[in-house]
């Protein structure tokens, strides 16, 4: 990292936030989560990240526990400010410097988003922001040859949404996104859980059961977990033995919902650019990549061999930084920038 002209890069998502030094790599990852206190009837930030999470769902009333990102855009921008410029100061350490800062992006979101993440990152202390789509940032993270006339395909699948993308020549050809992600894959095994068992569990439970039980395709080995939780009929704790084949058939509506984003961009992707996703296969990225069996579904339902990139979470605060070396080459090419 250059001392007289610093530079980070930020992957801002709804679950996770990755920060990139130059010529460091990736120094920070901690959970988009910020825990808000109400002193004197004004909101007060008394924890964030990791110590931030570890309250969900044990603090009283008047502790809130929040994500400030929803879907991956800013949902609350006083709060994500803050954040950001928490990790920023836990980053830069006792340097004084302002960075220059790269932050991913969800594709297509509106002007008006853009501008929020932009302020919010210069208020956070950055002195200047540059922003790049997810998708572009996790095919660069991925490792695949974007500079080149040849179509790659990328899946990034986040907390709180998933983008699908062709990318060629440094630019996103064609490219789907659907607010279906990690989250919305914990909130269909609360709402099974919910619906079958009448009993109420959290999310950092649903979490839980996604990791140990969690699989796109039903596994031919039946496994089971006890689950805890509150009766919704008599308001006392419960357990009940959950199975991995329970799980995957929770979880089927929201694959179904990612699986057609990916068809709907294979759709639209132009025949000489999808002859060479054929051969060269479709990258997944992001934390719901890791979600056993999904490059199996994937494969099987489109046709396109897919495979698991390497570090998936990390793909997008990677290719962010790499960006970021590059950054004339990219705006040369770059439609969406």
């Amino acid at each position: 990292m250059a001392f007289l002209q610093p530079e980070l890069a930020i992957d801002l998502g709804t679950v996770n936030v990755l920060v990139h030094v130059q010529g460091r790599g990736i120094v920070l990852q901690e959970p988009a989560v910020v825990a808000i206190k109400e002193e004197k009837n004004r909101p007060m930030i008394v924890e964030f990240g990791r110590a931030a999470r570890d309250m969900y769902g044990r603090t009283s009333e008047n502790l809130e526990v929040m994500r400030p990102l929803r879907d991956g855009v800013i949902a609350d921008f006083f709060v994500t400010r803050s954040m950001l410029r928490y990790f920023i100061n836990k980053v830069k350490g006792r340097f004084g410097f302002r960075p220059i800062v790269m932050i991913s992006i969800p594709y297509g979101v509106t002007s008006v988003e853009k501008r929020a993440v932009s302020e919010a990152g210069r208020s956070a202390g950055a002195r200047e922001v540059r922003q790049i789509p997810q998708p572009l940032a996790s095919a660069i993270g991925a490792g695949l040859p974007i500079g080149t006339p040849t179509g790659n395909m990328v899946v990034d699948m986040g907390g709180g949404s998933t983008e699908a993308a062709v990318v060629s020549v440094n630019d996103i050809v064609c490219a789907e996104s659907v607010r279906v992600a990690g989250i919305h894959l914990d909130d269909a095994i609360i709402q099974y859980v919910r619906r079958k068992y009448n009993m109420v569990i959290g999310e950092p439970t649903a979490e839980a059961v996604k990791i140990k039980l969690g699989s796109a395709i039903e596994p031919e080995d039946r496994q089971e977990m006890n689950v805890q939780g509150r009766d919704m009929v008599t308001g006392l704790p419960k357990t009940v033995a959950i199975s991995s084949s329970e799980v995957s058939e929770a979880l089927a509506e929201p694959l179904t919902a990612i699986v057609n984003v990916v068809k709907a961009v294979l759709a639209k992707t132009p025949p000489e650019l999808a002859a060479d996703i054929i051969d060269r296969g479709m990258a997944l990225t992001g934390g719901t990549a890791l979600l056993r069996e999904i490059d199996t579904l994937l494969t099987n339902e489109t046709g396109v061999p897919a495979y698991v990139a390497d570090n998936p979470i990390a793909c997008t605060a990677l290719g962010a930084g790499r960006a970021l070396a590059d950054w004339e080459i990219l705006q040369r090419s770059q439609t969406t920038l």
